[in-house]
């Protein structure tokens, strides 16, 4: 009897320790969860797969990409992406009701201002704004985010679902609280991105290690750069400038650079300018609304017209015009009978009696390409000689295809497209014999190298000792508006409008080719805006100005 009731006193615990592992695997459920927070950092297990963000495949349309990776991330509110307004339909809708004031309308206007309080704030919430194709809605083409920090997690999120947007064309961000640091993630996110993405947009982020230029780098490939109002003082157009170009490196991606709403003074203009000393894409530069005076402005002058080349840039250009020199030699090595030729003439000019050096001479005035390798040496070593091949290429004078038996038509033909390979690259003007016999090798070389030559490889000339290379003519685009520039610096910029409308003048209708400044504002600085030197300036460029030149050829037909 005693057993009796033990069994139905068990009987009821019998199911107790079913629930009890059912508690358990709830517990262990939850344990899970709880252990998928830290999942981005450690392997996930078996399990937790589908929830890891790292096994997400993105569809390519960032408003569900993004969400889903949030979530995935632990993130419990995210911003959302929302189509950035467009303010043109607002304008025209509050045209037509200020057109028309009826006493309905004002009423539901009251109506609405008490119910919409809460929208009012709506702009201030952090969310992705962007600005999608017309044909496809979910094709993202701009990315505008504003006034909320970005962090490295959001970062990590971008890295993940950008890469899936084939038409992602710019990126801008505006007060989002960059650091040095996540500036460095962001720039590693650059690459990963869609070869449609040219244009970047970094403004109202001030970064005290001034670390801009890293989205300059040679393997940039962001051709529109906007650092408007970052506190960019001289130190960071320090950084920048030596981004643009230095003596063996150069950018040649970036088209346009806006450092408008700056600190940049005259040191920072001084070394923007030693930028485009020797840099040959940017087309667009805004210094606007800085602290630039009259001697950064005679700098900047400086580069639009002939300027002298510093000592260690003259070493430079030798160097490299005998590397060119070399290297045609050797492309152009002539036959085994043309090499037994040369060594039986080497051979009697030595048993005549004649010196290394006139050995030197007399193959140039012959044939250059002839010369070994062991006489290039020579002509190395030899002060005079390399001074030679300064004012007339590396070794090169206007027979050097003579000795190639090659026709008189096929040599004529190589004479005519040579100079307008010169002219297409915007080179200076000829001056003389030997600067003409530069001119031409130097243009042989723009036509054997692959996209763009080192511009100190262009056409010089020679005055008074002095090695002077022409202006930078690839610069259409220059904004100086709001500076502190004086009548004295407007007299640097007017001989440089003066040199180079003087050069497009001289220029053939059949050449193409860099034209110089097309569009240049000075308005706003600290000189009378009828002083003669500002009007002149302005006259020189309206004839140039494309803009100002339809508008003027639209007024002309019309009357």
């Amino acid at each position: 009897m005693s057993t009796e009731p033990s069994a139905p006193g068990t009987s009821p615990r019998t199911p107790r320790p079913g629930a009890q592992k059912s508690s358990g695997a709830i517990t262990k459920k939850g344990d899970r969860a709880a252990k998928e927070k830290p999942a981005t950092a450690l392997p996930p297990l078996g399990e937790e797969e589908p929830k890891n963000p790292e096994e997400y495949q993105c569809s390519g349309v960032l408003e569900t990409d993004f969400a889903e990776l949030c979530v995935r991330s632990g993130y419990t509110d995210f911003p959302k992406v929302v189509t950035r307004p467009r303010p043109n339909q607002n304008f025209v809708l509050s045209a037509s009701m200020s057109e028309k004031p009826t006493q309905d309308d004002q009423r539901l206007s009251a109506s609405c201002s008490q119910n919409s309080l809460e929208s009012k704030y709506v702009f201030f919430r952090p969310t992705i704004q962007v600005e999608v194709e017309q044909e496809d809605s979910k094709a993202v083409k701009e990315i505008y985010i504003r006034g909320w920090k970005l962090e490295d997690r959001i970062l990590g999120i971008f890295s993940k679902c950008l890469p899936s947007l084939s038409q992602l064309q710019a990126i801008n961000l505006w007060k989002v609280g960059l650091t040095d640091k996540t500036l460095t993630t962001f720039i590693a996110l650059l690459p990963l991105c869609s070869s449609t993405l040219r244009k970047v947009s970094l403004e109202g982020n001030p970064l005290p290690e001034q670390s801009y230029y890293k989205l300059m780098g040679l393997d940039s490939t962001i051709s529109h750069l906007s650092l408007r109002n970052n506190s960019i003082n001289d130190h960071g157009a320090q950084l920048l400038g030596q981004a643009l170009s230095t003596l063996n490196n150069s950018n040649r991606t970036l088209v346009s650079l806006n450092l408008g709403f700056n600190h940049i003074g005259d040191e920072g203009a001084g070394y923007i300018a030693d930028g485009l000393r020797l840099n040959r894409s940017l087309l667009w530069l805004s210094l606007a609304h800085n602290r630039i005076q009259d001697k950064g402005a005679l700098k900047l002058a400086e580069v639009l017209r002939p300027f002298e080349l510093t000592h260690t840039e003259v070493v430079e250009r030798r160097r490299l015009l005998l590397e060119k020199g070399t290297q045609e030699r050797s492309s152009r090595s002539p036959s085994s009978s043309r090499h037994g030729d040369s060594k039986t003439e080497r051979e009697k000019f030595q048993t005549a009696g004649i010196s290394n050096v006139t050995l030197v001479d007399k193959p140039e005035k012959m044939q250059t390409l002839k010369t070994p390798k062991g006489l290039g040496k020579k002509k190395e070593k030899s002060g005079e000689v390399v001074k030679k091949e300064e004012k007339s290429g590396p070794g090169q004078s206007p027979t050097q295809g003579t000795p190639k038996k090659e026709d008189a038509t096929k040599a004529g033909k190589g004479k005519v497209t040579i100079p307008e390979q010169k002219m297409s690259k915007g080179k200076g003007i000829k001056t003389g014999s030997k600067e003409k016999r530069s001119i031409l090798l130097e243009s042989e070389l723009v036509v054997e190298a692959t996209e763009m030559v080192n511009p100190l490889l262009e056409p010089v000339e020679h005055r008074d000792g002095k090695v002077f290379m022409p202006g930078n003519k690839v610069l259409l685009h220059l904004n100086l508006l709001r500076n502190r520039i004086t009548e004295v610096g407007l007299e640097g910029f007017l001989t440089a409008v003066q040199y180079q409308v003087q050069v497009s003048k001289s220029r053939t209708s059949s050449s193409k080719g860099p034209l110089g400044l097309l569009w240049l504002s000075l308005a706003k600085n600290c000189f009378d805006p009828q002083c003669p030197t500002y009007t002149m300036i302005q006259e020189l460029m309206l004839p140039r100005d494309p803009v100002k030149a339809k508008v003027r050829e639209e007024e002309a037909t019309a009357t």
